[in-house]
């Protein structure tokens, strides 16, 4: 196995097809073949299913790609920092649940950078793959989130898996629905009152090591007949501002962004469990100066956003 492989194996997964790789490549098909054939001998594996639709990776193919395109990016962050008269460009990376003063702390961050080189790595997902992606996909930091009466599964996990954590926020979920909706008026919200109507609800809430089926029970307490899974907070929002008769389960969300989608979030007495947003990390990483500032921009918007909410 050569990092030459690695290049083909990644560029015909991002392109799906042997053919446009080979052009992009400069590779004659029938080398690309055989190469991506080798590749997969030598590993054991195998990483494409091939069909009529193209080259799709097998589910160990995604494992491998993964690896694969970390270490590619090693490799050219290595020639970067050698090559003479090349600056070194810095990197960012970070995989974290959907909450809006996490996404409020990264713009600010944002705006914090100064004209030297860099790329910023911001990925919304689940608690199982943001810890895939610091062990296999070479990120740097990690958020996940969890009910606390998980901790002692998640703490244990971590450790085993060679990695720190740091509590960033504790809070209870709210609801989240439409100033239009029926509910908006009710003096209290109960589970019962939301059963007729549509919950909006993230598709991949589930962490690793713990059951599907008691992690959805904690994640999402109400069980209504209708619902809508969705996987970015941008449809979300639009969802819940359309449609009065959704609502979903949120952590905290700054007043500026109800006020700018025509949103309000209720308490819900029934859904008292407390959840933790953690950040997780390699135990040899060192903290550069981005994390660092991101870090810094994190609490700041915690401490601006979620804390003041919950006290009101």
């Amino acid at each position: 196995m050569n990092l030459q492989h690695l290049k083909y194996a990644v560029e015909v997964a991002r392109l799906g097809s042997i053919n446009k790789a080979s052009d992009v490549l400069f590779v004659g098909q029938p080398n690309l073949s055989r190469a991506i054939k080798d590749l997969e001998a030598h590993l054991g594996i195998t990483i494409f299913d091939r069909s009529a639709k193209g080259m799709v990776p097998t589910p160990e193919g995604e494992d491998f790609l993964q690896y694969a395109r970390g270490i590619l990016r090693q490799v050219d962050e290595v020639e970067a920092i050698y090559r003479v008269g090349v600056p070194t460009k810095r990197r960012f990376s970070i995989s974290v649940p959907r909450a809006s003063y996490i996404s409020e702390a990264f713009a600010q961050f944002s705006r914090s950078l100064d004209d030297d080189p860099a790329e910023l790595f911001y990925m919304e997902t689940n608690s199982s793959t943001a810890i895939s992606n610091i062990l296999q996909a070479d990120y740097r930091l990690g958020i996940i989130r969890y009910a606390d009466n998980h901790e002692r599964n998640f703490a244990a996990m971590l450790d085993e898996k060679g990695l720190d954590h740091e509590l960033v926020a504790e809070f209870h979920y709210m609801l989240l629905m439409s100033r239009k909706s029926p509910l908006a008026s009710a003096s209290e919200i109960s589970f019962s009152d939301l059963l007729p109507h549509i919950e909006v609800a993230h598709a991949d809430p589930f962490v690793p090591s713990i059951p599907a089926v008691s992690t959805r029970k904690s994640e999402i307490p109400a069980a209504p007949t209708r619902r809508i899974y969705v996987f970015e907070r941008g449809s979300q929002f639009d969802i819940l501002s359309e449609n009065p008769d959704t609502f979903m389960w949120v952590s905290p969300v700054p007043q500026k962004l109800l006020d700018r989608y025509g949103l309000i979030q209720r308490w819900c007495p029934d859904n008292s469990g407390l959840h933790r947003d953690v950040l997780i990390r390699r135990k040899e990483y060192k903290f550069t100066d981005l994390d660092s500032t991101f870090i810094a921009k994190l609490f700041e918007a915690k401490r601006t956003y979620l804390d003041s909410i919950q006290r009101s």
